[in-house]
């Protein structure tokens, strides 16, 4: 069976809005992240194992509310006290639910249900404050945060800032009405869907 990404009917390559007289380099970029491995964790209550014991991939699980720790494969972004989402473009589901105990842990696979849409240029942070409401201005690399983007619950994940490059994850339901969102609010930059 194939795996249908959830912006495949929508997600059209090219050059859009305004970008007459532009460079290519300087247009917003748009690019549906697909084959992600998304695992949601949570660590119990009642668990007795100390945050500064837990490292996989080499990382650190951030403590600090939306932090991310990151190496060149695996993001791991802390969205809440003790509850970490856990993005890898390599194959990390198996290996994270034999890492995480289960009397400690509840270690869930959400790949297949959200939609995660690169966004990079620098004036991405301008697309984002028409429909976002935190403070972006505030926001550096490496953090992360939940919010809502023209009413659609999504995790801002901001990757680099040079240009400024964010993953932006919603629910798999509402993937194709927040990409509409999403470009329609970068027209005016003029963007390339790669």
């Amino acid at each position: 069976m194939t795996a249908i990404s959830p912006l495949e009917f929508v997600n059209k390559k090219g050059i859009f809005g305004d970008h007459h007289k532009k460079k290519e380099s300087n247009l917003i970029q748009i690019t549906e992240l697909k084959d992600l491995n998304i695992i949601h964790v949570f660590q119990y209550k009642k668990s007795k194992m100390p945050l500064n014991n837990i490292k996989f991939d080499n990382l650190e699980m951030p403590s600090e509310n939306s932090k991310v720790t990151s190496n060149k494969f695996t993001r791991i972004l802390c969205i809440g006290p003790k509850t970490w989402l856990i993005v890898s473009n390599k194959n990390v589901s198996e290996s994270l639910k034999s890492f995480f105990k289960e009397e400690d842990f509840a270690v869930t696979d959400i790949s297949h249900s959200r939609a995660v849409v690169q966004v990079k240029g620098f004036q991405i942070k301008d697309v984002l404050k028409k429909g976002c409401p935190i403070n972006l201005n505030d926001f550096n690399k490496n953090s992360c945060a939940g919010t809502v983007f023209h009413g659609i619950s999504i995790v801002v994940d901001f990757i680099d800032d040079n240009p400024d490059t964010f993953n932006l994850m919603t629910l798999r339901s509402f993937g194709e009405s927040f990409y509409h969102h999403i470009t329609d609010a970068t027209l005016e930059f003029g963007f390339i869907v790669k």
